[in-house]
């Protein structure tokens, strides 16, 4: 296997987990982000903004670039900035273009909200202006050759509590019946370094993967079960409706050899349960 040397551009908390994993696997790692004092040691930490040209000097050739950005806010100006000037920025900053391109989006540009199963064929045509401004970036990133679209459906794990702390404060969902996707943070990591190494090792990679895992499951499905799991005895039932109420099918990712570390709710919330306990 080749060595290669791979920047990830906006090495957040997805960025920083897929950084250790790639560099254990050999690989040099740089990880580019404005506070740099979180970054894992085996990370070549680089301290620069994706909104500002001026810090985006001196970058390293590499042969991979990975564009995990995050908004700072759900704003319209928010998402221009991250998802469509940083990513400009950086990409017309580096030395020279990379053998492969991979940028992270979301589900969210996708409008579908009667229960529809969803892949990487369906229609998007979100009214939400996130989500139109993602797709908008979605469409710039694959003009540039060798690219390929990553699309997460709603990320936790470490850190993303929100769910198990309003259920510890008593609530469950209203919603008899909301879809809810979701993919735990280290298969974000996990997905992309396996496409990482099919580039690697010359094997086709799709331009465009939905990534979510193997169990879309109604949001007060699991409400009720975490309540179960903590011994909760909730006492009131609240609106938990994020986005509209999809089934995301990661057939297409399957398919291409990756296997869910994580591959349903219960699997994926049981670390944090016991950390909880």
């Amino acid at each position: 296997m080749n060595k290669l040397r791979i920047l990830i551009a906006g090495c957040g908390d997805v960025g920083s987990a897929l950084g250790v994993t790639l560099a254990t696997q050999g690989h040099h790692v740089f990880g580019l982000r404005r506070t740099i004092n979180q970054l894992p040691d085996c990370i070549h930490a680089i301290s620069a903004d994706l909104s500002d040209k001026d810090t985006l000097s001196d970058l390293p050739n590499v042969d991979i670039l990975i564009y995990c950005a995050a908004a700072t806010s759900r704003s319209e100006k928010a998402y221009q900035q991250a998802y469509i000037d940083g990513f400009n920025n950086i990409y017309d900053a580096l030395p020279k273009q990379p053998k492969h391109l991979f940028f992270t989006s979301s589900t969210s540009v996708y409008g579908q909200h009667q229960h529809e199963w969803i892949d990487e064929q369906s229609s998007t045509e979100s009214e939400q202006v996130s989500g139109q401004i993602m797709r908008q970036a979605e469409r710039a990133v694959l003009e540039k050759g060798n690219a390929t679209v990553v699309r997460f459906s709603g990320i936790y794990g470490p850190g993303r509590n929100h769910l198990i702390d309003r259920v510890k404060g008593g609530s469950i969902a209203r919603e008899d019946l909301h879809y809810s996707n979701r993919i735990h943070r280290d298969d974000c990591a996990g997905v992309l370094a396996h496409l990482i190494q099919r580039v690697n090792e010359n094997q086709p990679v799709d331009t465009l993967y939905l990534a979510s895992d193997l169990n879309p499951t109604p949001i007060r499905e699991i409400t009720v079960w975490l309540a179960e799991q903590l011994n909760i005895e909730t006492t009131q039932a609240v609106e938990i409706r994020r986005g509209g109420s999809k089934r995301c099918n990661s057939q297409r990712l399957q398919a291409s050899g990756y296997q869910f570390l994580y591959p349903d709710y219960k699997a994926g919330f049981a670390l944090a349960l016991n950390e909880q306990s």
